[in-house]
């Protein structure tokens, strides 16, 4: 059942669509229109590739397909960075847009989060224009995407339910895949499909290269290192609003030190045993202070010279382009390292429960041995030698590393072969 304004809704959008029908006449010339769900939130450079990562694959894969982005957010510059990099996007905006977009987009892909974010979004578009939708890699966190709180078995329902009606869907990581299996999910297509992140190409070479050269930062000589909290305190963002949140703000300061030691440790052994040098930098606006205080501050005296700490916030495509130009990354964040995986540099993943299962994406993409769970001791104790050996043997780093991005480059093909089937249905 639907309620009388989607109804209204609905029939606006038929009239709408029969009217665009009709002007085309028999002979359709038109392009298959998707609407792209996505661009959740812009204070973090992961969040950001979400949606670029999606638009470079269906571009590379789909070429003759227009796209249409529904996004969230797209302030701090991020519009901008995609209309330079795809200029022939449309980005829906307003009610009347969004009115545009229902009525001539064909199909409607929500693309990657730490969850099915746009649920609600997804229901009224199935609601109102009854055409059909799929999901590409999203994590189904149905125990709760904080691991404080399960989610009730009636939200674990509906989601079920709206991933059910779904043309496909791909999980980001095999855990999420085999739950919704377990949760009854009926989708006929499900199957790991990689997060859009590793399609990212977004670049800002010459801001890059300007800051690298200004840190005497040279091209394949340093790793970066990304520093992370337990939760994202998004209340210290000025503009976010985030309410303070007294419960995860004690998480975090019990297991700031024990979630930063290892990387500390992998730093001071790189700097003493290797000439590379390490960028200490942020994925998101938070953790240019986190890794002031907890990764920079505290190195020893012969060491700190040779480490740089950045201590402002960067877009997705001047981090980018750092990224490429190092010899690798580690750190307890996801996307910067998806990124550059996507881009053939080596990177080592940290993760904890409170992340979900999306780390475990690593072990799905044959880098099983560059996945730590700092929920394990063992696994913490072993951080800095194995950043120690990736640092050592950059030629066998960057072998894995290429191996693991064809891999994420076939199932793009895969999947984007089901995604042109479904426009063409």
């Amino acid at each position: 059942m639907i309620n009388r304004r989607l109804f209204l809704q609905s029939v606006c959008f038929a009239l709408a669509s029969s009217r665009a029908v009709l002007s085309r006449g028999n002979n359709d010339q038109r392009p298959r229109r998707l609407l792209l769900r996505s661009s959740w939130q812009t204070v973090n450079i992961g969040d950001i590739a979400h949606t670029p990562g999606v638009l470079a694959i269906l571009e590379r894969h789909l070429p003759d397909v227009e796209v249409w982005l529904w996004p969230s957010k797209v302030d701090r510059g991020v519009e901008q960075l995609l209309l330079a990099r795809f200029p022939k996007l449309h980005i829906v905006k307003g009610a009347e847009s969004l009115k545009a977009a229902f009525a001539e987009c064909d199909f409607l892909l929500h693309g990657s989060g730490a969850s099915l974010v746009a649920e609600k979004d997804i229901v009224r578009w199935s609601e109102v224009t009854g055409k059909p939708y799929g999901v590409y890699g999203i994590t189904l966190p149905l125990q709760g995407s904080t691991a404080t709180s399960p989610v009730p078995d009636k939200l674990i329902e509906q989601t079920v339910a709206v991933l059910s009606g779904a043309n496909f869907v791909y999980f980001r990581d095999s855990a999420s895949l085999d739950l919704a299996k377990t949760r009854g999910c009926t989708c006929p297509v499900m199957e790991f499909g990689p997060d859009g992140a590793f399609g990212t190409d977004l670049r800002d070479d010459a801001t890059a290269t300007a800051f690298l050269k200004a840190n005497g930062l040279e091209e394949g000589q340093f790793l970066c290192c990304i520093p992370r909290l337990r939760f994202t305190p998004y209340w210290s963002i000025p503009g976010k609003n985030a309410p303070f949140d007294e419960k995860k703000h004690a998480r975090n300061e019990a297991m700031k030190q024990h979630d930063h030691v290892p990387h500390r440790q992998a730093i001071i052994e790189v700097l003493r045993q290797t000439n590379l040098k390490v960028l200490i930098c942020p994925e998101d606006q938070t953790q240019m202070a986190v890794g002031k205080e907890l990764l920079y501050d505290p190195l020893p005296a012969d060491v700190k010279p040779r480490a740089v700490w950045r201590s402002d916030y960067w877009l997705t495509g001047e981090a980018l382009s750092t990224y490429v130009r190092s010899a690798g990354l580690f750190g307890n964040e996801m996307h910067s390292p998806i990124m550059c995986i996507g881009n053939g540099i080596p990177a080592i993943v940290c993760r904890w429960s409170e992340q979900t299962t999306k780390g475990l994406m690593w072990r799905d993409i044959g880098l099983g041995d560059w996945l730590f769970d700092f929920d394990k001791d063992e696994d913490c104790r072993r951080l800095p030698e194995a950043v120690l050996a990736l640092a050592n043997d950059l030629g066998a780093a960057r072998a894995k590393a290429a191996r693991a991005r064809t891999f994420v480059e076939q199932r793009q093909r895969e999947t984007m072969n089901v995604v042109k089937g479904s426009l063409h249905e």
